[in-house]
């Protein structure tokens, strides 16, 4: 079994490679990004419910250290639900972000890879390794261009 230092270890491979210069709001779209592959890639395998309930513990979780997080809801009909998250960081309250997004993201793999015996984790860290923003957004974003409308 794996253990969460290899997950870590792959999170952090990942946001090396992520634009250190990128704006609070591109990061965030970029966490955002990369939390919908993994959701997607685990939702046929352990479904819905299972899915809904290890990603609300990993927010709740993540909200104790980071408080910003408890913005990050979970609907069982919707998934992932970053409008209030996003709200947040635009209003300027973005303190943790990036933190917390990487406690968020190591701790959703170690859970998942405990639950399933690391049998998901070679692909979810492929598909993690692939998550990046589009060419045709960065720039915009170094610019200062608003990316959302």
């Amino acid at each position: 079994m794996l253990d969460e230092g290899r997950h870590a270890t792959c999170v952090d491979a990942w946001l090396d490679r992520a634009d250190r210069n990128l704006s609070t709001e591109a990061f965030l779209q970029l966490f955002e990004a990369a939390l919908t592959v993994l959701w997607k890639q685990t939702l046929t395998t352990l479904g819905e419910v299972t899915l809904s309930a290890i990603a609300g513990r990993v927010l709740h979780n993540a909200s104790e250290q980071f408080p910003l997080f408890s913005s990050l809801k979970v609907e069982r009909q919707r998934g992932l639900q970053f409008e209030e998250l996003r709200a947040q960081v635009r209003a300027g309250r973005d303190s943790g972000l990036r933190e917390g997004s990487r406690f968020v993201l190591v701790e959703f793999l170690t859970v998942l890879g405990n639950l399933t015996a690391e049998i998901l984790t070679p692909e979810l860290h492929a598909e993690l390794s692939k998550v990046a923003l589009p060419e045709a957004v960065r720039p915009r974003v170094a610019a200062g261009e608003d990316t959302t409308s």
